[in-house]
């Protein structure tokens, strides 16, 4: 198994993922995400989608992978990546459950996801993650390695695969229908309100 808790409660996630990891992640657990991960925005988006409803193979293989929404600024001397903060998720929305059908395990971003993703997280076994907008600085120290593996000529927005260390992220949408946000609101709203 993929998914281990550590002392500190918070759960040490390593990539790939397969069903019984997905399985094992629950609406506002607190993740270290190490391994692989795939970057996709927009963009990159656009061009995948055409191949998969075409049949045609895609640059990686997406089964039991983390795709995070990201794109990276680049790196001063000495770093392997400069800001690499998330984007807002719900702009892949439409391309999403398409991924998931095709094995894709995971997903990291900020903000809500539609309806048609959620029910396609329950559906395919799979896993919405939130990574703190505004703290990119940060969150690219976990980033041991970085190579562009397709679409170069998309600068920012190519696709990407890092090498992660203990990436920090909690999880927003699980496949057991957990939904951090509603639940959260449900937990703290008040009375009467």
């Amino acid at each position: 198994m993929s998914v281990r808790v550590a002392p500190d409660g918070i759960k040490d996630v390593t990539t790939p993922l397969d069903d019984e990891d997905v399985a094992s992640l629950r609406a506002g657990d607190r993740v270290r995400i190490s391994g692989v991960l795939y970057t996709a925005r927009d963009a990159a988006h656009g061009r995948l989608l055409p191949l998969i409803e075409q049949g045609q193979p895609l640059p990686f293989d997406v089964r039991g992978q983390i795709i995070y929404y990201t794109g990276p600024s680049p790196a001063r001397p000495g770093d392997v990546v400069g800001s690499i903060g998330p984007t807002t998720a719900s702009r892949m929305d439409r391309f999403t459950p398409a991924l998931l059908r095709l094995g894709l395990k995971g997903t990291i971003g900020k903000g809500y996801r539609g309806a048609a993703v959620k029910d396609a997280l329950r559906e395919h076994r799979a896993v919405y993650f939130g990574a703190i907008g505004g703290a990119g600085a940060v969150l690219s120290r976990h980033v041991k390695a970085l190579a562009v593996i397709a679409y170069e000529d998309l600068g920012t927005e190519a696709i990407r695969r890092l090498e992660v260390e203990g990436f920090p992220a909690i999880v927003i949408n699980d496949c057991h229908g957990g939904d951090l946000y509603q639940d959260g609101q449900k937990a703290y709203a008040r009375e009467g309100a």
